[in-house]
């Protein structure tokens, strides 16, 4: 069963046991969906209002993206599994002798850049909810915008974690020139992120606080 279609319930208890999957890529993913699908509620309550017409036509755009950005962070909690799963078992191959050793060498490497890759990719539709969430903050219903706040937090502890699953496998990766490539992205995607989170959180305490 893919991960989108457990109960949280059973999400949970999989996540704590000593299973291989899901684990933080996971976590990561389900948290920044929760984060888009508090954007799509606070667009929701800002449609159809009189007092946000102007904005009608963008908000109505903005609720098919954040549908379509929730599916995609859905699948990517799944993506971020199956990377992991070869990796989990090419860790248990035998290296007694240079032949087994040679052939560990290779299932590792290429087991390690799916394994980075997936957390990457995982980053790149996370910033594209922060992005999101950030318009809706400007623009959404007051009596909600807190929810926007809540949101901008959740996507930038979900970027933040999700880079962590990056980094420890491009460590272990022996061609520097991909995973310096991968850490540069990575990187990028943590400075925008968190000039993202601090511009949005900032507007949405200002709005709350005066």
């Amino acid at each position: 069963m893919k991960m989108k279609e457990q109960k949280i319930e059973e999400f949970l208890q999989e996540l704590s046991s000593d299973a291989p999957t899901p684990g933080g890529g996971g976590a990561a993913g389900l948290v920044a969906a929760v984060g888009a699908a508090l954007s799509d509620m606070v667009l929701s309550l800002t449609t159809g209002k009189k007092k946000y017409a102007q904005y009608q036509s963008e908000i109505e755009e903005l609720q098919k993206k954040a549908d379509e950005l929730q599916e995609k962070l859905l699948e990517a909690m799944d993506k971020d599994a199956e990377a992991f799963e070869p990796l989990s078992k090419a860790y248990g191959l035998p290296k007694e002798t240079f032949e087994e050793v040679d052939y560990r060498n290779r299932v590792m490497e290429e087991a390690l850049y799916d394994a980075a890759k997936a957390p990457l990719d995982m980053m790149e539709v996370i910033l594209e909810t922060m992005k999101m969430t950030e318009r809706v903050a400007e623009i959404g219903s007051a009596l909600a915008i807190s929810d926007a706040g809540v949101a901008i937090q959740l996507c930038g502890a979900a970027l933040n974690s999700a880079s962590l699953n990056v980094y420890i496998n491009t460590k272990l990766m022996k061609d520097r020139i991909t995973a310096a490539r991968f850490e540069g992205e990575a990187d990028a995607y943590l400075m925008e992120g968190a000039r993202i989170l601090a511009r949005t959180y900032q507007n949405v305490m200002g709005k709350i606080r005066g």
